[in-house]
Order: C-alpha cells, then structure tokens, then sequence
C-alpha cells in the first residue's frame, strides 16, 4: 500500500494523510515529561533498601568495640522523604553500643556508645 499526500485516483474515500509533525511546545513538552520521570526515579530509588539486615550486623560489629552478648536490628525511617536506616544494637551487661547504618548505600551514618 503506498502512501501519498494527494488524493486517491480511483475515487474510493479520503485523501492520505501524512503524520501530524511535533511543535516546539509538543517537543518541550516531551523533554519535560522526561525530566520528571527522572527526577521522580531517582527520588524512589534512594529510599529503596538495598543492604540486608544480616549485612547491616556485619557492617557495624566492628564499630562495637567489644563482643556482644545481645543484638538488636530494627529498620528505622528518618528525615521528612523517609530515608531507611539500619539501627543495629550491640549490648552486654555493661555497655551499649548502636550504629546506624544507610539501608541503601551502607554508608555507616552515626556511632552512639553509652558506658
């Protein structure tokens, strides 16, 4: 079937008609819509959790300090987009150790130690 700007020869119904062209305003439009779909990937993406619980106690045995007779992990969300955070706990009869560890990069963000 070919495809042509002027009308048919034989009579038989409407003129083909070519492909509408993008303006500017439909192109910028496009590029916008690119721009937040970015933008908005980007955001979800940070609040994923990406590190295991398992890897989380890996990550901050080492910042204890001592060997523990107790440990505690819980997933915490802080900050106001509600970024993950590992806070793993580390006790024994005398001292308390926790670290907070980014759920998604395992990145360790603060060492609270109490005696």
């Amino acid at each position: 079937m070919a495809t042509s700007s002027v009308p048919r020869s034989d009579g038989a119904g409407e003129p083909f008609r070519r492909a509408p062209r993008l303006n500017r305003a439909a192109l910028l439009g496009i590029v916008a819509l690119f721009a937040v779909t970015f933008v908005a990937a980007k955001s979800c993406q940070q609040s994923q959790v990406r590190i295991e619980q398992e890897q989380a106690i890996e990550l901050a045995l080492p910042r204890a300090g001592f060997e523990p007779d107790r440990t505690q992990v819980r997933l915490v969300r802080q900050g106001l987009n509600g970024k993950p955070f590992w806070a793993v706990s580390f006790s024994d009869a005398e001292r308390i150790t926790t670290v907070r560890i980014d759920a998604n990069t395992g990145a360790i963000a603060a060492v609270n130690q109490d005696p």
